[in-house]
């Protein structure tokens, strides 16, 4: 299955465009990364444990997109967009949908 960000595939051909396909995913930032990120604010630097939560979440709606897509009888998604929202109380879940179009590419 090829995932890309653009319109259309390079040296391919969409035969069939199924249609709209998304994935979405919701993650709850616990307390000890709470405390680890202020550290990293506080001193400077990059918070891993937060950026480890944002790579998970992205991986399991693009997976989850992926699924989707494969169940519609698509071979690649096209024109995915990503979007990271904060929700919940005080902002402390990350969201992340993906949307795309599922196609038949030869």
């Amino acid at each position: 299955m090829l995932l890309t960000t653009t319109p259309s595939v390079e040296g391919k051909t969409i035969k069939k465009y199924i249609g709209i396909v998304t994935g979405e995913t919701i993650m709850g930032a616990n307390f000890l990364k709470d405390i680890a990120a202020s550290f990293s604010d506080f001193f400077g630097g990059r918070a891993s444990s937060y950026e480890q939560e944002l790579i998970k979440a992205k991986e399991i709606a693009l997976n989850e997109m992926k699924e989707r897509a494969e169940r519609m009888g698509a071979n690649a998604v096209v024109g995915i967009d990503l979007d990271y929202e904060t929700v919940g109380a005080k902002g402390s879940m990350l969201m992340v949908s993906v949307s795309g179009t599922a196609v038949i590419i030869e």
